[in-house]
């Protein structure tokens, strides 16, 4: 596929709601998972929900350009 689609507002609006159903409407189409250093939270699970990294190796993909973007967010 040569389009990226990004689906992007506030939490709650529905943004996991209109994408599942893209999915579903359109299988041509592909999720791409994020990558993140948090630990995973209740049932999200590694290459499904999340790529779960430790900060060794997010800090490895972006000295390899493995990412289109990323973002340090501190908590």
């Amino acid at each position: 596929m040569d389009k990226v689609i990004i689906f992007s507002a506030p939490s709650g609006s529905g943004k996991t709601t209109l994408v599942k159903h893209s999915l579903k409407t359109f299988p041509e189409l592909e999720f791409s998972i994020s990558c993140t250093t948090r630990q995973p939270r209740g049932s999200e699970v590694h290459a499904v929900d999340y790529h779960f990294l430790t900060p060794d190796e997010f800090r490895q993909k972006i000295s390899e350009d493995a990412f289109v973007e990323y973002e340090e967010v501190y908590t």
